[in-house]
């Protein structure tokens, strides 16, 4: 009949089979535990590289961009100023502009937001005495 236990399963069986259904939620709860604390930070760190890649090689792109367009605005409207034997100084030019954004770059990077933070005393932890 439906609804009726089986009375053939002694006690023992059937808490072995409950203690073995309970095992297994305890290593999928461990497992979905371990995959939330690892891979999902893991894809957030990813993505986040992911972007700053981007984000970095178009800034530089548009870096060089910009320092052509410095070179030849100096070649070619400064009519004479650049011309014959001072032929060489947008190129000067442009190399120290390109020189102070590197330079720039390195010290904000340098002197960023984690360095900040480093320097800042943590008041995490602290005992009062």
């Amino acid at each position: 009949m439906p609804g009726r236990r089986d009375r053939s399963t002694s006690g023992a069986a059937r808490r072995g089979g409950a203690i073995g259904a309970s095992g297994q939620d305890v290593v999928r709860l461990i497992t979905d535990y371990l995959k939330q604390e690892t891979v999902g930070p893991l894809r957030g760190a990813a993505r986040f590289v992911a972007f700053g890649v981007v984000g970095s090689l178009a800034i530089s792109g548009g870096a060089v961009l910009l320092l052509i367009a410095l070179l030849r605005l100096l070649q070619g409207e400064t009519g004479d100023a650049f011309g014959g034997d001072r032929s060489w100084l947008p190129y000067l030019i442009t190399a120290v502009a390109a020189l102070a954004v590197l330079a720039l770059s390195v010290w904000r990077v340098a002197s960023g937001a984690g360095r900040r933070r480093a320097s800042v005393p943590s008041t995490r932890n602290t005992k009062e005495p």
